[in-house]
């Protein structure tokens, strides 16, 4: 059995994430990544192998660099798997680089952590040419009391209360940095990094931060999110969400 690795990019506009949460029900109909790029596994090889992913986007959220490990007992070689699959996956998939990995490499279980970014467009007109990957907030909100907020989600907490489905176990996450930087005169980027991420925990995270910026909510509303006494801010919108990078 070979076991390829997979390096991925997506747009994740017409996709309901990487693979739907079972007890999600708000999660909208429709293919997802797995499903799809599956299929085309098994179209080449006859095969319907597992995936695993690095992290698992949620619906609408796009990916630059996402990891996939699946076992195969095709002779195909990673250069054959590579040209077939970008031959026959849809043009908003594309797969960067195929190769052999180690038996014991699971793109999900060594991982060490996952990158997400934000893209906001603070210009009075946004964009048309890069308005389908960004969110458009004008006036831009306020840096300093995002990062404010932002030093109470660093660490390691019980992100239960930003996760958007039920979870009683594994909830224990670290966000390892928070960094809010102007990339350009109308464009802000959010990246977070953690150890892992909940179902929209990112999402929920930035739009968090967001009201925080926008002066709708004080920074330290994320300590009273932990204990309970409020409620996370509604999800960021997708299109602007992106999985940046995952360190093994």
């Amino acid at each position: 059995m070979q076991n390829i690795r997979l390096t991925l990019q997506y747009d994740g506009t017409r996709y309901a994430g990487w693979q739907k949460p079972e007890k999600d029900s708000r999660s909208r109909p429709g293919r997802t990544i797995a499903s799809r790029l599956q299929s085309v596994i098994g179209q080449i090889t006859g095969e319907l192998p597992e995936l695993h992913a690095g992290t698992r986007t949620d619906p609408g959220v796009h990916a630059l660099a996402q990891t996939v490990s699946f076992q195969t007992g095709s002779d195909l070689t990673p250069a054959d798997f590579h040209r077939a699959l970008n031959e026959a996956l849809p043009m908003d998939i594309a797969v960067l680089s195929a190769e052999t990995a180690g038996q014991r490499f699971r793109a999900d279980l060594t991982a060490r952590a996952r990158t997400y970014q934000y893209r906001i467009c603070t210009a009075p007109v946004c964009n048309p040419f890069t308005a389908a990957f960004t969110a458009h907030i004008s006036p831009a909100p306020a840096h300093s009391a995002m990062q404010e907020g932002a030093a109470f989600l660093i660490g390691k907490h019980d992100f239960r209360n930003f996760c958007g489905i039920r979870k009683k176990k594994g909830t224990v996450k670290e966000i390892l940095d928070i960094s809010i930087t102007e990339a350009g005169p109308d464009l802000v980027l959010i990246e977070l990094t953690a150890d892992d991420f909940l179902y929209r925990m990112p999402a929920l995270i930035i739009g968090t931060l967001l009201e925080i910026g926008l002066g709708r909510r004080s920074p330290d509303c994320i300590k009273a999110i932990f204990e309970g006494t409020e409620k996370a801010g509604a999800p960021c919108e997708t299109k602007g969400l992106l999985l940046k990078s995952i360190s093994y």
